[in-house]
C-alpha cells in the first residue's frame, strides 16, 4: 500500500548560526542540562534529545512538538505557503 502525507501547514525555522535564538535547540554546554543531554546544540522531542546541526530546520508539528529536519529532506518534503 501506498500513503500521502496530508497538506498540512507547519511553522518552521533554520538553525543557521550557534549563536541564533531558535525556539527548542538548547545550546551546546547549556546550564541545567542532565546526564541525557548530548554536549552539542540539541532539542528535545517526544522521543528524546537529538542533536540539531547548522542549516536543520526546526519544525513545530501540529501538536506543538518540535523536532528537527535535515534541508535536503525539508526542501524536497515542504514548500513556502503565504
Amino acid at each position: 500500500m501506498k500513503y500521502r502525507k496530508k497538506p498540512i501547514v507547519v511553522e518552521a525555522e533554520q538553525y543557521v548560526h550557534p549563536d541564533d535564538n531558535v525556539d527548542g535547540v538548547i545550546p551546546r554546554g547549556s546550564v541545567g542540562c542532565a546526564n541525557s543531554c548530548p554536549d552539542s546544540p540539541h532539542i528535545h522531542t517526544l522521543e528524546g534529545p537529538l542533536h540539531v546541526s547548522l542549516m536543520d530546520w526546526i519544525i513545530t508539528g501540529i501538536k506543538g512538538e518540535k523536532y528537527p529536519c535535515k534541508p535536503d529532506i525539508f526542501d524536497a518534503t515542504y514548500e513556502k505557503v503565504e
